[in-house]
């Protein structure tokens, strides 16, 4: 891992960051323009499990493989954003609050979670019976259509909380505090760069998606823990593309 008091760290960190949001463009432009459209006209699950998987495998190399990288040149910079945020008005007064809980925070928080995971399940169990559910962005397409396709609902699901919390809530703030020695910009900048990667979402995907991501780094550094939003994340999708097709339209017996 780079060392903060090493001349050429900031240099190397912002090539790297450079490097990661070309290939980023890159490849939402290959979504936008080319996969995400065609995906949309595919008829036969055969097919559509084909781009799934291809998805699947796309995710896992690129966004874990550019974590490892990171995390490795910009590892140690982690704690030092923490410690950074920690300073803001609104994090002394949380770690305050944590404090004087003498405890009770942590178990007020897993009850919150948990009332938000049932409420969840129940709301869309409730809409079992509604022709459409509201989705954040353009994702109709993605909906898994019959059990074969709901395998990968779930595998994209998980994948995404630990792939895309390890990159966009992990390793590229702690780059860009890096790179810029700004705790701001090192979180805005990386709840910015999430929100535009839903950019074949369309522009409420890309909204809804930035909304999300800016609550999920809330959570990081609320706790400072990357599982919290790992779980969250994953949670969120899967409302999406297991639970709103299994309770509502019982894609399970087709």
């Amino acid at each position: 891992m780079l060392s903060p008091d090493w001349p050429w760290t900031r240099l190397i960190l912002a090539l790297a960051l450079v490097a990661l949001i070309a290939l980023l463009v890159v490849r939402a432009v290959s979504r936008d323009r080319g996969e995400y459209p065609r995906f949309t006209r595919f008829e036969r699950t055969r097919n559509r499990q084909r781009m799934m998987r291809r998805w699947l495998i796309s995710s896992a190399i690129t966004f874990g493989g550019a974590s490892i990288l990171l995390l490795l040149l910009a590892g140690r910079y982690v704690p030092l954003l923490l410690d950074a945020v920690r300073e803001w008005p609104a994090g002394r007064w949380f770690s305050g609050v944590v404090e004087a809980s003498d405890g009770r925070a942590a178990w007020i928080a897993i009850a919150v979670a948990v009332l938000l995971v049932v409420g969840t399940i129940v709301a869309v169990w409730l809409a079992r019976n509604s022709d459409d559910v509201p989705t954040i962005g353009d994702i109709g397409a993605l909906l898994p259509r019959n059990r074969a396709e709901l395998r990968y609902g779930v595998a994209l699901s998980i994948n995404a909380g630990i792939m895309e919390e390890l990159l966009f809530r992990l390793a590229v703030p702690a780059t860009l505090f890096g790179a810029t020695g700004n705790a701001v910009v090192a979180v805005v900048g990386s709840v910015v760069l999430f929100g535009a990667l839903h950019l074949y979402q369309g522009l409420p995907g890309i909204l809804g998606s930035g909304i999300i991501g800016a609550l999920l780094m809330v959570l990081y550094l609320a706790t400072g823990t990357i599982v919290v939003p790992i779980v969250a994340h994953a949670l969120i999708d899967l409302r999406s593309l297991v639970l709103i097709p299994v309770f509502v339209y019982r894609v399970q017996r087709k």
